[in-house]
């Protein structure tokens, strides 16, 4: 008899339910063995698929190597990361809503 892999155990660790609380995340988990949504994950994927594997904007002409691919990705993470402005940031870049996030967090500290 086939046996699935411990992934169950993963969706509700006591780490993962932490993290979340800490961050004032709302899981979209279920109860045990019952995962209703990975929701942000597909999110991404499909952005990453549309974005970065389906166009050329994040490199030139067909995909002919691996390494075509990692260096895209690199790329289309670099600019997903740190340069596209997100309205539910105001229009900003993640990485200046993450540096304001922290200074409003400690004024008399100087974020980069």
């Amino acid at each position: 008899m086939l046996q699935r892999p411990l992934e169950l155990a993963q969706y509700t660790s006591i780490r993962l339910t932490e993290h979340l609380a800490l961050e004032d995340i709302a899981p979209s988990i279920g109860t045990v063995a019952d995962a209703y949504d990975n929701c942000l994950m597909e999110s991404i994927i499909g952005l990453y698929k549309t974005e970065c594997i389906d166009t050329t904007i994040f490199h030139d002409g067909p995909y002919k190597t691996v390494l075509d691919v990692e260096l895209a990705t690199a790329a289309w993470v670099g600019w997903y990361s740190e340069e596209r402005l997100h309205s539910s940031n105001d229009y900003t870049t993640p990485a200046e809503h993450e540096t304001a996030y922290y200074a409003a967090l400690n004024p008399e500290k100087q974020f980069i």
